[in-house]
């Protein structure tokens, strides 16, 4: 080999080596790795003593190499790879495998090295390989000739590699011996994940990242237990964030606590992979299809919410395909065959062998310096610190807890009240009777000791084991008893606003507390607030206030103790009411231009609400939330999920006999008929539309029967009989406007025009549409829909009337994504791209295209009566720039997110603003529906 001084110059093939995973290698072999890295090193070089290379750099694992020729520097990568593989090694988990980058460029060394981009791009080419691989660039590929005898390169296509603007064209070597099949490049274009973000720093844990990323590598199934507040969802997102690469068809994060009922576990995860349901075939079934051929890692957080669900789940996809794997998080094991269950320990509560603060106390500094604005503990607090996370024992959220009290109380102070709750809750005390507290407290020491028995997933304890307990020091705080100890210092009204707050499934502002109490509750929140029970969180519109879910799964079983229960779910379910009719209003109290952005952050609280409605309170109560959040389900991709609350109502009306009037019934059926047909369910759509319709005779209100036979087009448009469908719009608009309800015809009005848009018949489309603008403006429901807009613009589009197009499709674009009306804004999206195509921007159009239908996928939504025409004008746009052009601007768009497509859209130029304008010359040519 060649000194480094002696370095090649001109046209140079740079080569990086490094061991793939050499960390995770090192700790797995310990005193070991030693051996294994220096005689890899002494490999390499054997094989490139025999080429003209000059080594630069060896550092590690890497070797940094310079070749004057590219096909010297394929040959000495080839012969060093076989030297690996066919070397022995002492096992074959020690065998290092090394991936080879090689760039080709012109460059010339100075002072012993190179100060050239060319070498760090060989050093990205590098990086992009993996364990076993041999990556060149096309440089290299162009210059490397002859090749190795039965060698090729494998063209993997363009990248974008890390820090470089251009994507570079990567080959792979490959060659009799050397392994051919490897994920695709490490590249700026990264492997798909949706791990969500950590705003908080993470502390300790590394021997149980080896443990757990340990057991990931050998079994496909391991479940991580823990109580509550044990860090397992922390540990698993920040294992799989180390191993996101090894997953080349991705690693997606599914919180199962946000499924409300355990028909949607499969539909959840689909959500995540990008999954839509297919008409009469089981979600689960896709989803299985799906990752037949797929590695891929599935984390699964809290499934202790839906457990048989999760379980049924997970069995299905580990049967279906052997690449998928999957990382649990639960309270409870799924007993699955394969399974491999690791329970989480408390952090560690003992300083380190090198002197070094323990987990536990470096994890309640780092919160308390938060919780304190940035100031540091003081030097004397330390052993105060030490004593709280003993007392704790090294439980995360207890810690999280106690940092937060931390804002008012010295280290002191709070070892002081730990020290005495371990007192007052150890079961095994000579006095059973606990000191006098405020509160309603009026259990004994047994009673806690059976909550903890519980909390931990113990049996209840004999009387010889309490006697054990005597030592508090011996015991450890659950969060069941860290919480169980803030109750009991609780006031009566403390403890009874913590009680009726557990109704609620997220943040509340002041107005919402003071609404539930009827009284002013400053008081009593401050205590709360102070004792950690609630987060305060300010902002400039004004605090709200938070309570952790293991604190609300406490309160909400005392207020059933309490025998409150139903009081406070049924005020739960008035305020939701009143906030979905405040939602329709303006701050004068009269109605305003229906925005679902309003809506949005109801949404957890109406399921709440929903769920006691089905389960324990008013079906009828029920019915009227699904009907305020009608249009919020369709155009947020939740159909499903609204269909499925009716019918979960409608077994709570079996079951009660409650009475629930015509009118009602007739509303709910018709809500029901709409949200089955946006679910491509033809057969339900129908079946409800005749149920509405028959309640809605019952009933006798024209305005309501009049928004019901309305919808009575729209399962005969999805099943395409349209001239029965246009029959029916006809006779539903003139029976309205007979009866002087207009204005609950409009469905059918829109109908009726999309019928005859595509039929040809614009000009009586427009004059329709043209009616229906000033009742369309005098509804707040459905004007922040624009459909006037959106179907003035197909016409227009159809009659080759770009500048119409243009003004008609902006303003419904507008109004529609302002409103949050996200499944209609897709269509306009669409419609844009179609004016764009027409205007002479077929780019712009594919990327609009790609963007609307990556949306629409991603809400489960069907483009309706529109679906062949935008497949036509695809195939046009596809003809006039080719599959290659398409398919990359296509792409492209489809990774805008909506809001990022229609400001693409509210910029592409009016027509009369173009140069080559021809409004007022010769008309462009129609675009025929």
């Amino acid at each position: 080999m060649s000194t480094p001084t002696d370095l090649p110059s001109g046209l140079v093939t740079f080569v990086f080596t490094d061991i793939e995973g050499s960390t995770r290698l090192a700790q797995l072999l310990g005193p070991g790795y030693r051996p294994v890295l220096r005689e890899h090193r002494r490999l390499l070089r054997r094989t490139l003593a025999s080429t003209e290379g000059a080594e630069l750099l060896t550092e590690g694992d890497s070797f940094f190499i310079a070749f004057s020729d590219a096909a010297a520097a394929l040959t000495a990568c080839l012969t060093a790879q076989l030297a690996l593989t066919g070397h022995d090694w002492p096992s074959p988990e020690s065998a290092p495998r090394v991936r080879m980058g090689l760039h080709t460029g012109y460059a010339e060394p100075r002072d012993g090295e190179y100060a050239s981009p060319e070498v760090h791009r060989a050093a990205r080419v590098a990086a992009a390989a993996h364990g076993g691989q041999v990556l060149c660039s096309a440089a290299t590929a162009r210059h490397a000739d002859p090749l190795p005898a039965g060698a090729s390169l494998l063209d993997l296509g363009l990248h974008r590699l890390r820090g470089f603007d251009d994507r570079e064209r990567l080959f792979q070597l490959v060659a009799p011996g050397l392994e051919r099949q490897f994920p695709r490049p490490r590249t700026a274009d990264a492997v798909a994940h949706n791990l969500p973000t950590q705003v908080t720093t993470f502390i300790g844990r590394e021997a149980e990242r080896a443990e757990l990323d340990r057991l990931m590598r050998q079994h496909r199934l391991v479940t991580v237990l823990g109580a509550g507040g044990a860090g397992k969802t922390r540990l698993a997102v920040e294992l799989a964030a180390c191993v996101v690469e090894s997953y080349p068809d991705g690693l997606w994060f599914v919180d199962i606590a946000t499924v409300t009922d355990p028909g949607l576990v499969a539909f959840a995860v689909a959500a995540v992979l990008g999954l839509r349901p297919e008409p009469g075939r089981p979600m689960v079934d896709t989803l299985v299809e799906y990752a037949t051929d797929r590695r891929m890692l599935i984390v699964l957080d809290t499934c202790d919410a839906q457990p048989a669900a999760s379980a049924e789940l997970i069995s299905r996809l580990l049967a279906g395909g052997g690449g998928v794997r999957v990382l649990a998080t639960s309270r409870e094991s799924f007993g699955l065959p394969g399974e491999v269950v690791w329970r989480i320990p408390p952090l560690s509560v003992d300083p380190r062998p090198d002197g070094a603060q323990s987990d536990a106390v470096a994890l309640l500094l780092d919160r308390t310096v938060a919780a304190r604005g940035g100031r540091q503990p003081h030097p004397a607090e330390e052993a105060d610190l030490w004593r709280v996370v003993q007392r704790l024992d090294g439980l995360p959220l207890a810690i999280e807890l106690a940092a937060a009290r931390l804002r008012v109380l010295s280290a002191g102070q709070l070892a002081e009240r730990l020290d005495d709750v371990l007192g007052t809750l150890d079961a095994g005390r000579d006095d059973p009777t606990p000191p006098p507290v405020e509160g309603d407290w009026s259990g004994n020491q047994e009673d806690t000791v059976d909550l903890v028995a519980a909390a931990t997933g113990a049996s209840p304890p004999t009387p010889a084991t309490r006697a054990v307990r005597r030592s508090a020091a011996e015991r450890h705080l659950t969060m069941q008893a860290t919480v169980t100890w803030s109750y009991r210092t609780l006031g009566p009204r403390a403890a009874r606003l913590l009680r009726w707050l557990s109704v609620f499934a997220g943040p509340v502002d002041l107005a919402t507390v003071q609404w539930l109490l009827d009284d002013d509750p400053l008081d009593p929140l401050s205590v709360l607030v102070d004792k950690s029970m609630l987060l305060a969180e300010p902002s400039a519109a004004g605090s709200t206030y938070r309570m952790l879910d293991p604190i609300r799964a406490y309160a909400a079983r005392r207020l059933a103790e309490a025998g409150e229960e139903r009081t406070a779910r049924d005020r739960h379910v008035a305020w939701s009411t009143h906030a979905l009719e405040r939602a329709h209003l303006g701050p004068d109290g009269r109605p305003v231009t229906l925005s679902l952005y309003a809506l949005d952050p109801l949404a957890g609280e109406l399921r709440a609400a929903l769920r006691w409605c089905a389960t324990g309170g008013s079906a009828r109560a029920g019915l009227r939330l699904a009907g305020g959040l009608d249009q919020w389900w369709r155009e947020r991709g939740l159909a499903r999920e609204g269909r499925l609350w009716l019918f979960r109502l409608y077994g709570r009306i079996a079951e009660t006999g409650e009475v629930i009037p015509e009118a009602e019934l007739a509303a709910a059926y018709h809500l029901h008929s709409l949200h089955a047909g946006a679910d491509g369910e033809l057969a339900e759509e129908l079946r409800f539309s005749q149920r509405a319709e028959a309640a809605a005779r019952q009933a006798g209100e024209a305005g309501l029967l009049a928004r019901v036979l309305a919808g009575r087009a729209a399962p005969l448009v999805d099943m395409g009989q349209f001239v029965e469908a246009e029959r029916v719009c006809r006779e539903v608009i003139d029976w309205a406007h007979e009866q002087g309800v207009m204005g609950d015809a409009l469905f059918a009005v829109f109908s009726l025009a999309e019928l005859l848009w595509q039929r040809g018949a614009l000009d009586e489309a427009a004059e329709l549409l043209g009616a229906a603008r000033p009742i369309e403006a005098a509804r707040p429901v459905e004007r922040g829909r624009r459909s006037v807009d959106m179907l003035l613009g197909m016409v227009a589009l159809a009659r080759g009337d770009l500048v119409a197009a243009h003004e008609h499709l902006l303003v419904a674009l507008r109004s529609r994504l302002s409103h949050g009306f996200h499944g209609r804004a897709c269509d306009t999206v669409d419609a844009i791209a179609v004016r764009c195509a027409a205007g002479g921007d077929p780019l712009t159009a594919a990327r609009l295209f790609g963007a609307a239908q990556a949306t629409r996928a991603s809400m489960r939504c069907t483009p309706g009566i529109h679906d062949a025409y935008w497949s036509q004008r695809q195939a046009e746009v596809r003809g006039r720039l080719g599959d290659g052009a398409f398919d990359a601007a296509y792409q492209e768009g489809s990774e805008l997110s909506l809001e990022e497509a229609a400001a693409l859209a509210l910029r592409v130029e009016h027509p009369d603003l173009a140069a080559d304008s021809t409004r007022f010359t010769t008309p462009a040519p129609p675009v025929a529906p």
